[in-house]
């Protein structure tokens, strides 16, 4: 029998915008093709929390969907603070990496307090950053997506991006060069896209974080069958990353 790893999805009726879902889908099939049997909870508003979480994904939102889903995200607050403690792997775009800095202050309305699980803190603004981008980190090489959003965030002391940027008017602000924060196994970045679907090495990444913290080490063991697969997923993001990469913002 497959070893099971559970994926929660992270308000996905309110949170779930730009496509942000094919990460998710992203997941569930190399999971499946290294021979592991993932279980998905879609967590929402006031649901109840699954017995056993292994990893955690969530989308962006507009500011009124992090409106809606704020006082349930502080009240799992210590909840998902614990999980990052403990190792569990985390991809956060855009909204709920806001919401997983410090807090976000909206260009009208309230300031939305956040978790606290990366070391950031978002402020809007009406210049919007929108456009293909590729990035350079250190652990993942070049990671390409495409940036949509208004909010810009300020990584805090001790806190190290996912990438860095060339181009003014790009990335967490569009000033400091950097995009995105990555605090152990937790990412934040502002790349939809899908992120993951262009970016196999980040999806295998919190796979492997996410096997080996349950079962102790990621021994994946794929058939002929989905090894020929996986090589043709990975053919397709490399075409889909060159015309990205082509593409004018």
């Amino acid at each position: 029998m497959a070893e099971v790893i559970d994926i929660v999805s992270l308000y996905p009726k309110d949170m779930n915008i730009y496509g942000d879902s094919g990460n998710l889908l992203t997941i569930e099939r190399r999971l499946r093709l290294y021979g592991y049997e993932p279980t998905i909870h879609h967590y929402n508003q006031d649901d109840s929390w699954p017995d056993h979480v292994d990893m955690v994904l969530g989308g962006g939102g507009q500011d009124e969907g992090q409106r809606k889903i704020i006082r349930d995200l502080c009240k799992r607050g210590e909840l998902l603070r614990g999980l990052a403690h403990q190792g569990v792997p985390m991809l956060m775009i855009c909204g709920l990496y806001q919401l997983f800095g410090e807090y976000f202050q909206p260009i009208e309305g309230d300031r939305l307090p956040g978790i606290c699980v990366l070391g950031a803190h978002t402020i809007g603004e009406k210049l919007r950053l929108i456009g293909n981008l590729v990035e350079h980190s250190q652990r993942f090489g070049s990671v390409v997506g495409y940036e949509n959003h208004s909010g810009q965030t300020f990584l805090h002391e001790g806190t190290k991006p996912l990438g860095e940027v060339d181009a003014p008017n790009t990335g967490n602000n569009g000033s400091d060069h950097t995009e995105g924060a990555m605090n152990d196994n937790v990412i934040g970045t502002y790349m939809h896209g899908s992120l993951l679907p262009k970016n196999p090495d980040i999806a295998d990444f919190l796979i492997a974080k996410a096997v080996e913290l349950r079962y102790g080490s990621f021994n994946p063991q794929p058939t002929q069958k989905a090894l020929s697969e996986l090589k043709r997923l990975d053919t397709l993001a490399q075409h889909a990353r060159a015309v990205a990469m082509r593409r004018p913002r």
